[in-house]
């Protein structure tokens, strides 16, 4: 690897000095780290790096094709415009966190097996799991726990599938699953819909990012979900369900959002609804959806982190986050105005600015491909985007009422970033050219022809004069949305009383039969020579067995630390499955 330097490290490692930083020397070292990452990027050459042997089996740390240089290369740009838009923060943790979710989702991005890819899947989950935590308040721990869990089980049904994968296959390299989908298979697919936030596993996303801080929703609206539509595009391409699937959330996060008067969590749902177009592309599966899912991608990663940054701005000096709570902020802020809209009108596929020339590609693709319900599923899905985040949004965020609030520009680092972000918009728009090259199949697709631009525009317009004439119907509501949510929220409580009470009254009779009966039998067999051979997978059976028996007493204090057993008996659960399936492979 002497010629390969991967990004994922520059990151992960990186990110220890910075406590250790102060003022101009971090903010420095802030940049620097994503600089050198986008030169490592731009150096690259296709192939594979880190090949060895794991028990037996071919592991591969880095494969680079350019189906990853080009989700590498937005993350890399990603993560310099968000480090200019959190430069003001002094505390060391939100920026070592930030580094971390940046270096796990590029060892995603490059990982050429599953284990690889499932050690940086959940290093994304803690580290982003911490934006969430570092806002603090009741709300933000209590959604930070839930995306927590959440990803912990799914990362546990994607091992799960990971390892029959691995026993039917006899690999572990990461690659299109192909032939007849069986239980691994869905199992692995289960884990990536998870984190592509595909309903009904939709709701971890629009409950958590409202609650991360300013700067971490940034961060978490570009990387968890584009990895998973990566890593969907990589083994699931030409998966039929995908297509369905993807409809299904363009619609669901343009509905949801309807609803909404929290203006994060708004813009939440309309993450799910635009991931919707990448999952039908990947679905579809021609090199001409799969190019529109990667360049969307791509844009979204950009246009989506310009209106989180626009709604952080607002929120950063207003401390309201909610619509029917703000109004009039155009006289103070006109350049988050400014910049803001320009964030609309990409993900609203305006002509000349980003969303149009990728959005567009996957619509075209799923045209070609004589799907004609999807074509108007997602152009009603278009015309909703456009409606809300493009016209309800900015109105009664920073027009209508005058709420009377004192309000100013945000920090200037703030508003760079949100210019960085800005600037790419319109460039990819105007020059489509300069982002198809990157993509992973030569393009064959023009954007700006008559009948393209003439039939977006009409859609548009047509949008515009329907908020004009039904305003007062689109008045926000200070009303919370139920989503897919509410059954954990509710199954959790069923959970502690299954774990409070039958489980532990069990766990409690299995504790007093072992620590009376078998342990002296145990001992007793020792006495006469008897001995357990601790060889292969009898040493994992073994270990097992004493850490049952001596392990009396742990659900009883499950309920003074819930949460923090519950994530060790996964990690444990982890390093445990790992060991079993490299002893029983070897």
């Amino acid at each position: 690897m002497t010629d390969f330097v991967h990004p994922a490290l520059l990151f992960i490692l990186g990110a220890l000095p910075i406590p250790l930083l102060k003022g101009a020397i971090r903010k420095a070292y802030l940049l620097l780290i994503p600089l050198l990452a986008i030169l490592a990027v731009l150096a690259m050459q296709p192939g594979s790096y880190g090949a060895a042997q794991f028990f037996g089996q071919e592991i591969m740390i880095a494969k680079v094709d350019k189906l990853s240089i080009v989700f590498a290369t937005v993350f890399t740009i990603m993560a310099l415009v968000g480090m200019v838009y959190a430069l003001h923060l002094t505390r060391a943790g939100q920026h070592v966190a930030a580094f971390v979710y940046v270096g796990s989702a590029l060892g995603v991005v490059f990982a050429g097996d599953y284990l690889t890819l499932y050690l940086f899947w959940e290093g994304m989950a803690f580290a982003s799991a911490y934006l969430v935590f570092a806002q603090g308040g009741r709300q933000a721990v209590a959604a930070g726990f839930r995306y927590l869990m959440v990803h912990i089980t799914g990362g546990v049904v994607l091992l799960g599938g990971v390892i029959l994968h691995g026993f039917a296959s006899g690999s572990l390299l990461f690659g299109p699953i192909e032939g007849v989908m069986g239980i691994a298979a869905y199992l692995i697919l289960a884990g990536f819909l998870l984190n592509a936030a595909v309903p009904p596993l939709n709701a971890w996303l629009t409950d958590a990012y409202p609650e991360a801080t300013v700067t971490g929703a940034v961060f978490m609206s570009a990387f968890t979900t584009k990895t998973a539509v990566y890593v969907l595009a990589r083994a699931f391409p030409g998966t039929e369900l995908l297509v369905w699937l993807g409809t299904a959330m363009a619609l669901y996060g343009v509905i949801y959002a309807v609803l909404e008067n929290d203006c994060r969590r708004l813009l939440a749902y309309h993450i799910v609804s635009q991931v919707g177009y990448m999952v039908v592309g990947v679905g579809i599966g021609t090199e001409m959806a799969v190019n529109g899912a990667t360049g969307h991608a791509f844009a979204h990663i950009l246009y989506k982190a310009l209106l989180f940054m626009g709604a952080g701005a607002v929120i950063y000096v207003t401390g309201r986050r909610k619509l029917t709570e703000l109004g009039g902020l155009y006289k103070t802020m006109p350049l988050t105005v400014a910049l803001y809209m320009i964030g609309a009108f990409a993900i609203s596929a305006f002509p000349f600015f980003s969303g149009f020339v990728t959005k567009s590609m996957v619509v075209a693709a799923a045209g070609q491909d004589h799907r004609a319900m999807v074509v108007l599923a997602l152009t009603m899905a278009s015309s909703g985007t456009f409606l809300h985040t493009g016209l309800k949004l900015p109105y009664y965020m920073f027009f209508g009422t005058d709420r009377g609030l004192e309000a100013r520009e945000p920090p200037r680092n703030m508003l760079v970033a949100m210019g960085m972000a800005a600037v790419l918009c319109i460039v990819i728009g105007v020059f489509p050219q300069l982002l198809y090259a990157l993509l992973p199949y030569p393009v064959d697709f023009q954007p700006y022809t008559g009948v393209h631009v003439t039939e977006s525009l009409g859609v548009l317009m047509f949008t515009a004069l329907g908020f004009v004439l039904f305003l007062r119907s689109l008045d926000p509501e200070n009303t919370i949305s139920l989503d897919t949510d509410w059954f954990y929220r509710k199954g959790a409580r069923v959970f502690m009383w299954i774990a409070e009470k039958p489980l532990a009254r069990y766990e409690k009779a299995v504790s007093d039969v072992s620590e009376t009966t078998a342990l002296p039998f145990l001992r007793g067999a020792a006495r006469v020579g008897m001995r357990v051979d601790l060889t292969g997978v009898d040493a994992v059976v073994n270990g097992v067995a004493r850490l049952i028996l001596r392990g009396g007493g742990a659900l009883r204090r499950l309920q003074t630390g819930v949460v923090t057993h519950y994530v060790l008996a996964m990690i444990v659960g982890v390093i445990a499955a790992t060991v079993v399936f490299a002893v029983a492979w070897r």
